[in-house]
């Protein structure tokens, strides 16, 4: 089998899936824009051959390396990256070396806009928040805030994370936001009391769950990066059923195979018209790739599981060929920040917490501020010890 992974060294962990399709016997070939020589030594061992572009925004060059992996191995199986910034290019690129693995354009489409996500949450039962596509008619934008009210979010239709997000709380902001030009297309949504819940996990060929796992963020993304809020969001012991059920209809609605999958809901804080009682799931928006940062690693932590083999095994086998019948726990990542008068030092969080330290460090790169300067990853064995973990490392 011939694999061709696109940007294997962001992040850093994903040399963990190409190490896993190694180990299974497949011939895995990288394409990035990182020289050789910095490669990770794991990485470099895990790959067959290793294709350096200038940028990989250009086009030409990515066509390029795929033809001369083409040319060379001949017919490619699977070409993928796993990384949301990549999708719609992976996408080409398949349709144009006729890699039929993958998602093709035509079917991404609905995946990354969230205005068509609409329906495939409407299909599955789920409901999602009231929404509103700018279009230049400012009259219909105007009567969208007066029905739902404010605060309302603009977002861009096709973005990663809280990228470009707004805050919309009053008719001046409205009209700000109204009177900008716009360098995407973006929509206006009502306003949702709720605590990001993901579902998380992988899929075969036949839509069948061979991994899942969930994710909470307590705080708002947009409040931890704009703000330099509290940073932190951990992975529970088990999935809730309610979260899960929603989770499957999404899947089946939108016909997910063969891959990783995030999809976001909220639970609802507070009863909202139209969406539900509190604690009730609504949906939020799907991603197809696994979930950013170190979050696959904290699965692996909280499930005592191997997310990269499983990932690798769904590739190879269309099945799971391991089984992992571990404890389950709690998983906390926090964030800290630099400047912060943090009360607990890293020599006193090592002393403390011990083996339940999984993992730390600075963080490089586009994590770097998005997730807090540097970060602490740790298991616990209840949700009161995560909760103290959390206040102890955050305290100030």
């Amino acid at each position: 089998m011939n694999f061709i992974f696109i940007s294997p060294t962001f992040p850093d962990c994903y040399r963990h899936f190409c190490m896993r399709l190694r180990a299974n016997g497949v011939n895995v070939l990288g394409i990035g824009d990182t020289p050789y020589d910095q490669l990770h030594p794991q990485l470099r061992d895990a790959l067959g051959e290793y294709y350096r572009v200038g940028s990989m925004e250009d086009y030409d060059q990515m066509l390029r390396a795929v033809a001369y992996f083409t040319f060379k191995y001949g017919k490619i199986d699977f070409l993928e990256s796993n990384n949301e910034y990549w999708l719609e290019q992976d996408a080409r690129l398949r349709q144009d070396f006729h890699i039929t693995s993958g998602l093709m354009p035509e079917t991404l489409y609905a995946m990354k806009h969230k205005s068509a996500m609409k329906a495939f949450y409407e299909k599955a039962g789920v409901p999602t928040a009231r929404w509103h596509l700018l279009n230049g008619d400012k009259a219909a934008a105007r009567a969208f805030a007066r029905t739902v009210g404010y605060p309302m979010m603009a977002k861009p239709d096709s973005g990663v994370g809280a990228v470009g997000n707004v805050t919309i709380r009053n008719d001046a902001d409205l009209e700000r936001l109204l009177h900008t030009d716009l360098d995407t297309a973006y929509l206006l949504e009502e306003y949702v009391p709720g605590v990001v819940s993901a579902f998380d996990g992988i899929v075969n060929s036949k839509g069948e769950i061979l991994f899942c796992a969930s994710h909470i963020t307590p705080v708002s993304i947009m409040e931890m990066v704009h703000n330099r809020g509290p940073m932190y969001y951990y992975v529970p012991a088990e999935v809730a059923p309610d979260l899960r059920k929603a989770g499957e209809a999404v899947l089946k609605s939108f016909g997910v195979k063969r891959r990783s999958f995030h999809l976001e809901f909220f639970r609802l804080t507070e009863a909202k018209a139209g969406l539900g009682e509190a604690g009730d799931v609504v949906g939020l928006e799907v991603n197809m790739r696994p979930a950013g940062g170190y979050t696959p690693d904290m699965m692996n932590y909280s499930q005592s599981a191997d997310y990269y083999q499983l990932w690798a095994d769904m590739i190879c086998f269309d099945e799971a060929r391991h089984t992992y019948d571990g404890p389950h726990s709690e998983c906390l990542y926090v964030g800290r920040w630099d400047g912060h008068p943090y009360r607990h030092g890293h020599e006193e969080i090592c002393r403390r917490y011990g083996a339940q330290l999984k993992d730390s460090g600075v963080l490089q790169g586009i994590l770097h501020g998005s997730m807090g300067d540097n970060f602490y990853i740790l298991n616990a064995a209840s949700v009161a010890e995560r909760e103290e973990m959390t206040r102890f490392l955050l305290e100030e």
